[in-house]
């Protein structure tokens, strides 16, 4: 079984460590964190210091794994796999330090790490190639599932680290917006800021990062295109026996 511990970015909570449950809410634990939960159904703890909420999944949860969400740079936890996704496309960006650039480490940093796994674009020496690939599109509300060239005019919209991603997930698609918003990423959203986009006539698109933050105020002509990240088949398989040969270490 597996467990994921997460900063919770974009949230905030009274207490912390928080474990994750079907009530709670994108403004308390952020929006990734509810995003995982909802779509693995995997045990989730939120936590600033993320051994804390380690402690908290062990205490209710027998895990094999504990995956950290974002936390390569989280030193204070003792990790045994560490796996980089980069942005195929963006790559390193200029190669500075934040916050003159993208970077939180030195690219040589990536020697040590167990496997560097490129999102789109062309995977250069020993990197694992990924894409994620759309599913059909899902109703905010009643969770009806359709093509996404069925719906009727589209108005896309975006609040990830790099919106036109979305966007030209579309467009390959064969998908025409009559207009697209790019929003930041972790964008609190409400009804005053969305309503205005569309008209009941037209489709509001959004991303399922968007759309665990929207669900609770959303109108019935809102919709989410969900995505599954996929490696090539010997890839995947080589991943999962290192895992589960570290797994076997601990029995």
């Amino acid at each position: 079984m597996s467990g994921v511990v997460s900063r919770g970015y974009g949230g905030k909570s009274d207490s912390y460590p928080l474990i994750l449950d079907h009530n709670t809410t994108t403004d308390i634990a952020g929006d990734e964190p509810v995003l995982i939960f909802q779509r693995t159904g995997a045990p989730v703890a939120v936590a600033p210091d993320r051994c804390s909420a380690v402690s908290a999944l062990l205490s209710q949860h027998a895990l094999d794994v504990i995956i950290t969400d974002d936390g390569l740079q989280h030193y204070a936890l003792q990790r045994d796999i560490e796996l980089v996704v980069v942005d195929g496309i963006r790559r390193f960006g200029n190669g500075w330090w934040l916050p003159a650039g993208p970077m939180r480490e030195r690219v040589g940093r990536l020697g040590s790490v167990n496997a560097v796994i490129t999102n789109g674009g062309q995977p250069e020496h020993d990197e694992i190639p990924m894409v994620l690939k759309p599913g059909e599109a899902v109703n905010l509300i009643s969770g009806e599932r359709k093509s996404v060239l069925a719906l009727p005019t589209i108005v896309a919209m975006a609040g990830i680290g790099h919106p036109p991603r979305f966007f030209n997930t579309l467009k390959e698609l064969g998908v025409i917006t009559c207009q697209e918003y790019a929003f930041s990423d972790h964008q609190p959203y409400s009804h005053e800021l969305l309503d205005p986009l569309v008209s009941a006539e037209q489709t509001l698109l959004m991303t399922e990062k968007d759309a665990v933050k929207c669900r609770s105020f959303a109108n019935d002509n809102w919709w989410y295109l969900p995505v599954n990240a996929e490696l090539p088949a010997a890839d995947a398989e080589a991943l999962l026996n290192l895992i589960t040969a570290k797994i076997q270490q601990y029995k």
